[in-house]
């Protein structure tokens, strides 16, 4: 009888008690071939033949294969998907496992094996798969009963791949397997390569690994490891340290692997730490290891000539934030020489990676003496280095001098660019002028006596801003003191002129910085800590602060001085007169007297008090108290001098980018206001600025919704509706008896919210379907004969007839609003397609409403309203495939507005005939689909514009017909 049965499972025991399973049908015998190894991991193998498969197919076993694991192909792809989906989560655990908690493993040897089978472009790219088909799993929710949960499986998945790429020499071994085992096959090696770049370059692993750990954390709080792979930072630095890594092992004439290895270096700038990548780069080429200058020079030279240029941009960058410190004190003559060491050590390192390359040298001349360059915001220390690098070529001296002096003395440049800018310029023409004076005194000579600076001198002298003058005296002074005897030096008898800051500027002609060693910056560092060459897995060990944590309130210190006050009386006086009593002061209601502020801030008065107050985000009072007032201060100096149009790019970054970190009461409201009192004052730049910001600047989808709702809200109020939307935006809002609201807790749960955009589109939608349903009622209520008709007084109607306002929007529609949102909107589609963010539903719909109030807002009778129509009209019907419910209604929406606004209906059936017969046809389909798809509320809604756009296409074409007619004759 037990013959007639064959096995199918056995369990069994392992040595330290742990189970295994064993499935019939095992090859029993040694494994010879790669089909063998195929089998027998195919059939759910036991742990000794595990043992085997892994020992055949190892890369480092010695012995001929006739088909490597690490050359991709079918056979691989076979091989490397069960070892993913089958092997690694039945034995991971047991691979991983330490043995009485002691550091060694009880595995090593096959742990080491599995992780080598899998290090290669097939087996990364069959881990992410299964990473993604987990993740996916999670978030669905599709688990069975009796299966484990999804998070130990991606956490498990994201430790395998986190010590797959533990090694610095990862990159490295991935391109020699290719190069050895695919020399005959360039196109398919280039191929595999391009496919490992967008992997590790292209932040593909970066981002699966990040939206795995997110996932672990929310399914199990067991999991709280962090993985380094997921961490942006500290992945940049490993793809940097590889790259320096793969760079010192190659020789020169591999020109193939060079190209390589650029690839990837050139990809990895766009994962956003461009920073990290460049400082372990340079770090493990120069620093820690011995001078690799050879190395650095061919890796550089073979770039792009853009990513040289961010190259040298960053490492000036890191350079000065990382050796340099902007606490050191002005004082002095000689206070330059406290750090000379680190300076020749950074100009030393600078004029090594400029090297004999004439694109690098001019880039670095270019940082120096451009409007954006000097490294505004970093410390001297890194302009002194720079020039320090370039100072033994007199050509590139002269240069930046010349551009500097010119730059320095453009009356434009005085009057718009911001102070710390000019600061930089200041210091970058002083430093220069004392190195050209010391090598070629006559040249400097020549430039001081040139109208160039004498003029230069005299806007700066004449020019408004105090800080302005000052710069001015400061370089005629310092160059007078260069070139002109003792008594016929250049001086201002004024009291800032021997002040501190007067004194360290005119020392920065002094300055002589010479190239040193590059091994003094390897000591001096502003953190201190030093990066390891080596990345292992992050340990959980972040800490956070909970938002109900306040920091305590320090007490001001303060002291008295008694003073013996001498008691006068009269005999007269019967009694002393009490003082009124003071009024009540909430601060005087606390208990404890040490939490009593009594230094309370008070509210800006000028633009660059409320910029303090908006970026002051340690203290709560202070930027409540801007935020509340930036609003009605924008509006007051908006007529007044030019602080806001100086400072508003600045202001609205700041605004737009403003988080609310205390849960302030109506905030957005609040920063929505401010930001519209912006666009007012300044509707044209504004406008522009506002709508490139929406497109190019790096903001989340509520503060793009925030930028939408203010180019809306704005237009209108430009365009005379400010009173009708002043309930929107807070402004004119009458807070609500209490007893009609829930509390505050449970209100904003459960209170409707609705966006600006959408309240107005809705107001909108109503005061243009209310005519057309009035007429259908009218229709169908009986003959005319037996209607009654009311006539009005003359006063009656004169009395509701609204006073015609002057529409200042329409002005600037076309150049600052409308043409700038849909010129940009076909830029990125051909540039991103439609995966780009902004065809996200909620956004692409309160993008489409924002243009429809717009166009309304300027009126029928705007000069570029045919332009703006032609344009939206295309936009809008390049859209016809979306399907998402609220981007179907904001397209009716758009449409019925772009109807409703202009009036010359003749025009549109001229000129846009094929378009209002492609708008019928295909808004009679949306109708019919809607009445098929159900009673819902947004099915409803989008029945009830599409029957309206319908109805106002329906007549236009019904009307016009014969114009139609012709152009469709024409046009077939």
């Amino acid at each position: 009888m037990d013959e007639l049965l064959t096995p199918v499972k056995t369990a069994g025991l392992l040595a330290d008690g742990q189970i295994f399973s064993q499935a019939g049908d095992i090859p029993s015998g040694p494994i010879l071939s790669f089909i063998d190894a195929l089998d027998a991991l195919r059939s759910k193998p036991d742990f000794e033949t595990l043992k085997r498969a892994l020992w055949y197919l190892d890369p480092d076993a010695p012995g001929e294969r006739s088909i490597q694991i690490t050359v991709p192909g079918p056979e691989v792809a076979k091989l490397v998907n069960i070892l993913v989906s089958s092997v690694v989560p039945d034995y991971w655990a047991i691979l991983d496992s330490r043995e009485n908690q002691q550091k060694t493993r009880t595995y090593l040897k096959e742990r080491k094996v599995l992780l080598r089978c899998l290090s290669n472009v097939s087996g990364l790219g069959a881990l992410l798969v299964r990473l993604q088909t987990l993740i996916t799993l999670s978030k669905e929710g599709n688990r069975k009963i009796g299966v484990p949960e999804t998070g130990q499986h991606i956490a498990d998945m994201l430790d395998i791949i986190a010590h797959l790429l533990e090694s610095t020499k990862f990159v490295s071994r991935v391109w020699n397997d290719l190069e050895s085992h695919l020399v005959d096959a360039l196109w398919k090696r280039n191929m595999v390569w391009k496919e490992f770049i967008s992997i590790i370059g292209g932040g593909k692993l970066l981002s699966i690994a990040a939206e795995a750990l997110d996932v672990v954390k929310a399914s199990s709080k067991d999991i709280v490891q962090g993985y380094w792979i997921a961490n942006g930072s500290q992945y940049s630095v490993w793809v940097g340290q590889n790259v320096a890594r793969m760079a010192i092992d190659l020789q020169e004439d591999d020109l193939d692997a060079w190209w390589a290895i650029v690839q990837l270096l050139s990809k990895s700038f766009g994962l956003g730490y461009t920073d990290e990548i460049v400082k372990r780069v340079y770090s493990y080429l120069l620093l820690e290891n011995k001078e690799q200058w050879v190395k650095l020079h061919s890796l550089l030279s073979r770039l792009p000539a853009h990513d040289q240029r961010n190259f040298l941009h960053v490492l000036l960058r890191v350079i000065g934030r990382q050796h340099f410190s902007l606490d050191k004190e002005r004082a002095g003559e000689s206070w330059w020489r406290e750090d000379v060491d680190v300076v020749s050590g950074a100009a030393a390192l600078l004029h090594g990676v400029i090297g004999d390359s004439v694109p690098l040298k001019e880039n670095l001349v270019s940082w120096l003496a451009s409007t954006w360059g000097g490294g505004v915001g970093d410390p001297v220390g890194i302009r002194r280095a720079a020039i320090a690098a370039i100072s033994q070529d007199e050509e590139s001296l002269q240069e930046v001098l010349e551009k500097s002096m010119q730059q320095f003395g453009d009356k434009l440049y005085i009057k718009h660019t911001p102070i710390l800018h000019q600061e930089v310029n200041t210091q970058i023409l002083l430093l220069t002028a004392g190195y050209v004076h010391r090598s070629h005194p006559m040249h400097l000579f020549t430039l001081a006596r040139s109208s160039a600076h004498l003029s230069g001198v005299s806007n700066r002298l004449a020019a408004s801003s105090v800080r302005s003058r000052f710069l001015g005296m400061i370089v005629g002074t310092a160059v007078s003191n260069l070139i002109d005897n003792p008594d016929k030096r250049m001086t201002f008898g004024i009291e800032g002129m021997n002040s501190h800051e007067a004194t360290w500027y005119k020392s920065l002609t002094a300055v002589q910085d010479q190239l040193g060693s590059i091994n003094s910056l390897q000591t001096t560092s502003i953190d201190g800590a030093k990066e390891s060459t080596i990345i292992g897995k992050a340990k959980g060990g972040g800490t956070s602060l909970s938002s109900a944590t306040r920091q305590a309130k320090q007490p001001m210190e303060s002291s008295s001085n008694i003073v013996p006050v001498e008691e006068i009386r009269s005999e007269d006086e019967d009694e002393l007169l009490p003082y009124e009593k003071p009024d009540s002061d909430e601060e005087d209601e606390d208990e404890d007297p040490t939490l009593v502020q009594r230094n309370k801030p008070t509210a800006p008065v000028y633009i660059r008090d409320l910029l303090s107050g908006l970026r002051d985000t340690e203290n709560y009072d202070r930027q409540r108290l801007a935020l509340s007032t930036a609003a009605m201060l924008i509006r007051r100096k908006a007529s007044f001098g030019t602080e806001v149009s100086d400072h508003a790019e600045e202001l609205a970054a700041i605004l737009t980018g403003l988080n609310d970190k205390y849960d302030m009461e109506n905030f957005q409201e609040k920063r929505l206001q401010a930001m519209i009192a912006l666009l007012i004052a300044q509707p044209l730049n504004m406008g522009q600025w506002f709508s490139k910001t929406f497109f190019d600047g790096d903001y989340s989808m509520g503060q793009r919704a925030s930028i939408l709702s203010t180019l809306g809200i704005g237009a209108r109020e430009l365009a005379g509706f400010s009173n009708e939307d002043a309930a929107l935006t807070g402004a004119g809002s009458v807070p609500k008896f209490p007893s009609k609201m829930l509390p505050e807790r449970l209100h904003k749960i459960y209170a409707a919210t609705m966006s600006p955009v959408d309240a107005l589109s809705d107001k909108l939608e109503r005061t243009m379907i209310a005519p057309m349903a009035a007429e259908a009622v009218d229709r169908f209520s009986g003959p005319n004969v037996l209607k009654v008709r009311t006539f009005s007084s003359r006063m009656e109607v004169e009395k509701r007839r609204k006073k015609p306002i002057a529409n200042e929007l329409a002005k600037v529609v076309a150049d600052g609003f409308f043409f700038p949102l849909t010129g940009r909107w076909w830029v990125h589609l051909k540039t991103y397609g439609s995966k780009s963010v902004y065809f996200d539903p909620f956004l692409l719909a309160s993008y489409l409403k924002t243009l429809a109030l717009i166009l309304h807002a300027s009126g029928s009778s705007t000069v570029s309203m045919p332009q703006m129509t032609s344009e939206f009209w295309d936009l809008l019907l390049s859209l016809r495939q979306q399907s998402d419910p609220t981007v179907l209604e904001a397209l009716l929406f758009a449409m019925l507005t772009l109807l409703e606004t202009n009036e010359d209906k003749r025009r549109l059936a001229e000129e846009h005939s094929k378009e209002l017969l492609e708008t019928r046809e295909w808004v009679t389909v949306i109708f019919e689909a809607a009445g098929e798809g159900g009673g819902n509320a947004d099915g409803e809604r989008v029945r009830m514009l599409a029957a309206s756009l319908l109805v106002r296409t329906r007549e236009v074409v019904e009307k016009y017909q014969r114009l139609l007619v012709g152009e469709m004759f024409d046009f077939s």
